[in-house]
């Protein structure tokens, strides 16, 4: 069945084209503005978001971010004139170093999100950051009342922005949108929707799965399932970069790659840049698009959010987006891969046991 709603989608895959689209409804902005993020960098473009907002600001427009503290790469410094003029600027569990600070420290608010004027709402792999240009991402702009749910949820994670116990199926409860859903994540072994939001779509997939991740790390129970997907004659697809902005991660996935391509997975290296989109389509029916990558470290420690669901013309987009994602990769090549290095194949074997961290 399809989504009975009135929601616009525009899919954005270009940083310069979401940025400026961004900073034009921010302009417009009459009510308020919402912003959860993982990275909101101190360079030129993350000085033009500030200068954006503190504008708004002083226009009597509420400005409430949420920034991952991790992440940020800014300070409250940086954030001075904002917060002077009334933003609430929150920074999401400030790092301490105490005997268990890598327990807690190590679980991020990878989301992000802008909410603005129950109206108008941005979703999906890209941070408010300069080297984002030179990056494949996906954002969505989505128009229309959808918008006040994103805002809810921004909402309850300011009220756990600094708790490390909370009722975690309430902060995972699925949200139902005329046939879509936003799904989230919060840090857990035991509450991992977005993981088997993923595996229900692998596992019920008929004819294709489209997996784009700047990180292909899935764990044992999502390579059995993609395994069987193309051994029940599903094509199985997945865009990974060539090189991404974390080298340990791509020699961790590489240990994988062979058993996954020899069981008929086919994977493709983007080419270009780096591929920091993350898209998920089944059948060319069903997507799920956000900011979770498909690894270990985003479904146990990461809060993470997504849009999944049916709708004709997102699809199109995501499908378009994909082709073209394709046409600037180049097919793994099993044969080369059994011949890497021996050094290589020894670091692979060391970082193992350290998959879930990266």
């Amino acid at each position: 069945m399809e989504s009975e709603h009135n929601l616009q989608f525009r899919l954005m895959s270009d940083p310069l084209a979401f940025y400026t689209s961004m900073l034009k409804d921010i302009k417009k902005a009459g009510s308020y503005i919402f912003l959860e993020i993982y990275r909101f960098r101190n360079d030129p473009m993350g000085v033009r978001f500030r200068d954006s907002l503190l504008k708004k600001c002083l226009e009597g427009v509420k400005v409430k971010l949420l920034i991952d503290s991790w992440g940020a790469s800014s300070g409250n410094s940086f954030f001075h004139e904002l917060s002077e003029a009334g933003a609430e600027i929150t920074f999401f569990k400030k790092l301490r170093f105490k005997w268990d600070s890598f327990v807690k420290s190590h679980r991020r608010d990878h989301r992000k999100i802008l909410v603005i004027d129950d109206e108008i709402t941005y979703i999906g792999s890209a941070n408010i950051s300069g080297y984002s240009l030179n990056w494949r991402e996906s954002v969505i702009r989505i128009k229309g009342n959808i918008a006040g749910l994103f805002k809810q949820v921004i909402k309850e994670n300011f009220r756990i922005h600094n708790k490390y116990f909370y009722d975690k199926q309430a902060y995972t409860r699925l949200i139902s949108f005329n046939g879509l859903e936003i799904i989230r994540d919060v840090p857990s072994l035991s509450y991992q929707p977005i993981k088997k939001k993923y595996l229900e779509l692998i596992n019920s997939a008929k004819k294709e799965i489209v997996i784009e991740t700047p990180y292909f790390l899935p764990g044992s129970s999502l390579r059995k399932a993609l395994i069987e997907a193309a051994a029940r004659g599903v094509k199985v697809y997945a865009h990974i970069p060539k090189k991404s902005d974390v080298g340990i991660m791509d020699v961790l996935t590489s240990k994988y790659l062979g058993e996954l391509a020899e069981k008929g997975i086919k994977i493709f290296f983007f080419l270009p840049q780096n591929l920091h989109s993350k898209l998920f389509l089944a059948d060319r029916k069903y997507f799920v698009a956000g900011s979770s990558n498909f690894d270990y470290r985003s479904f146990r420690y990461q809060h993470e959010i997504c849009l999944a669901g049916f709708d004709k013309n997102l699809v199109r987009q995501i499908i378009n987006h994909m082709n073209e994602t394709r046409k600037e990769s180049e097919s793994f090549n099993y044969e080369i891969w059994k011949k890497r290095p021996v050094i290589q194949r020894l670091f692979e074997w060391i970082m193992v046991p350290f998959r879930h961290l990266f």
